[in-house]
């Protein structure tokens, strides 16, 4: 993902936690998922070289990289 694009998202999504190396943005505007292009609930950063995520629901994934992150945009069923 390129910078601009990285920065227009994640402008545009509404912050909701950041703990432990991963940052997570509530999307509230229906933006599209770059992956599939349909709209996503939820994007997951991971900014460590190593995390953890314990999921409670099950859900669709899709995934990219922004430099040495992970981005990971959730789709609940």
């Amino acid at each position: 993902m390129e910078d601009e694009e990285y920065e227009e998202l994640t402008s545009s999504l509404t912050p909701h936690e950041s703990a432990g190396g991963v940052t997570t943005y509530r999307n509230t505007v229906a933006i599209a998922c770059p992956a599939c292009g349909e709209p996503f609930d939820d994007l997951v950063i991971c900014e460590d070289e190593y995390n953890s995520l314990e999921l409670s629901m099950l859900l669709d994934l899709c995934v990219t990289t922004h430099e040495d992150e992970v981005l990971l945009f959730t789709h609940k069923h």
